[in-house]
């Protein structure tokens, strides 16, 4: 059976570092161009840099996200983007549609390539097409079951790997425009302050609150509840997804250090107990007191559990 992945996401070179001391083998940054994922502290070059020399010593991984979409007068500053981030050593880039891929590719043909999961990837024809296009790695919707993702994985090359998240903050929907700043702006409102913070309520759900993020990138709506998936990670193993991932890009170090341990553990129980997965009530606790949010299944199960 494949050895799994466990990956990260992070928003500080601190957070970065407290992943790989945590047990991740790779992590996702935002870059300082064209990476959306600038919503907590961004990386500077020499954040990057330091980054990737911490991770490479510990024989780790480092991936760089390029979601933005760019505009036409955008690729030049894009391609010396590109030759700079190779120059760093890091390995592999996230792109999310077609003219960042064939500039990647174009710049630099022998980088990995994943797809974002922006990329709404569904079905097993369409991770096909994005790999005969170069794609490496495909990360898979948070919409399908995991039922969907085995099927997906019977019917797509081993050379294809597939990648999953599995706990933190669900995207929910994003827009390249600030829109509330747009709107406020547009009433006049002076006063308005980027740093005042937001929450979307549905009128029948009160108390349960969807943070609104917005940078430069734009604005991005979150779940009101966070994916915890501990309970079924064997499942997430033997579908064939050989990634999993930890979305913590809002989260601090403290945070990831509670978090990246309990996945570490349950990965490693799962092939030390010849394949037989226990999931513990002190793994549940620990993740239950990492954070203020309740957890939720999403839509992996049959039927969504949600944990009070």
């Amino acid at each position: 059976m494949h050895k799994m992945e466990l990956s990260c996401y992070a928003g500080s070179l601190a957070s970065l570092k407290a992943a790989i001391e945590c047990g991740a083998d790779s992590v996702y940054v935002g870059g300082e161009s064209f990476g959306r994922d600038t919503l907590s502290d961004d990386f500077s070059r020499e954040d990057l840099i330091e980054g990737i020399k911490f991770a490479h010593e510990n024989n780790k991984k480092i991936y760089v996200t390029i979601n933005l979409l760019p505009h036409n007068n955008d690729f030049k500053e894009f391609k010396e983007y590109l030759m700079d981030l190779n120059k760093l050593n890091i390995d592999a880039v996230i792109v999310s549609e077609p003219g960042t891929l064939i500039t990647v590719k174009q710049i630099l043909p022998d980088m990995k390539i994943h797809l974002s999961n922006v990329s709404n990837v569904y079905n097993y024809e369409t991770a096909n097409f994005w790999h005969d296009q170069g794609v490496d790695r495909v990360v898979i919707s948070r919409e399908l079951s995991i039922k969907e993702m085995e099927t997906m994985r019977l019917n797509t090359p081993e050379s294809l790997e597939l990648e999953a998240y599995v706990h933190g903050p669900v995207i929910m929907s994003y827009s390249g425009r600030k829109l509330i700043t747009s709107y406020l702006e547009s009433k006049g409102k002076d006063d308005y302050s980027s740093k005042k913070k937001y929450n979307l309520t549905e009128e029948k759900r009160k108390g349960q609150y969807s943070p609104v993020y917005e940078d430069e990138a734009g604005t991005i709506f979150f779940a009101s509840r966070d994916l915890c998936m501990i309970e079924y990670l064997d499942k997430f193993i033997r579908a064939g997804v050989s990634t999993l991932t930890i979305e913590a890009r809002l989260n601090d170090e403290n945070y990831i250090k509670e978090v990246v341990p309990v996945y570490r553990k349950a990965i490693d129980d799962f092939y030390q107990n010849n394949f037989e997965y226990n999931c513990t009530d002190d793994m549940l606790e620990k993740l239950k007191n990492a954070t203020y949010r309740k957890h939720t299944t999403g839509f992996y199960l049959d039927e969504t559990i949600d944990y009070d």
